[in-house]
C-alpha cells in the first residue's frame, strides 16, 4: 500500500491540472461567445452544455473527498498486509461519496 501512494498522488495532480485547464478554457469560450454581436441557436446550445460542468466538478469533488477520507481512515486502521480490508474500506467510502452526491442532486431537483 505504501508503494501505491506516489502513484495516487501523481494521478491526483494530473486530475487537478486537467480540471483547471478545462475550467479556464470553458471560461474563455463563454467569454468569446458572449462578446459576439450575433448569437444563434448553436451558440446557446454550447453555452448550456458548458454550464453543466459545475455539477460534474461537484460530483468528482465529493467522490475524491470521500476517497481521501477513506485513505486517512486506512492509515489509522490496523490490518495485515495480505488482507482485503483496504479495498473494502475504500469501496465503502467511494460508494458513500456517490450516494452523497446522488442525494444532494435529488434534493436539489425538488
Amino acid at each position: 500500500m505504501k508503494n501505491l501512494a506516489p502513484f495516487i498522488v501523481m494521478i491526483a495532480i494530473l486530475i487537478a491540472v486537467s480540471v483547471m485547464i478545462v475550467v479556464i478554457t470553458n471560461y474563455n469560450l463563454k467569454k468569446k461567445i458572449l462578446n459576439k454581436e450575433h448569437l444563434d441557436d448553436k451558440m446557446f446550445v454550447i453555452l448550456n452544455n458548458l454550464t453543466g460542468f459545475n455539477s460534474e466538478m461537484l460530483k468528482w469533488g465529493i467522490i475524491l473527498l470521500f476517497g481521501g477520507t477513506g485513505l486517512i481512515v486506512l492509515e489509522f486502521l490496523p490490518h495485515d498486509e495480505n488482507t482485503p480490508l483496504p479495498y473494502g474500506v475504500m469501496t465503502v467510502f467511494v460508494a458513500l461519496g456517490f450516494l452523497t452526491y446522488y442525494f444532494m442532486m435529488k434534493n436539489q431537483k425538488k
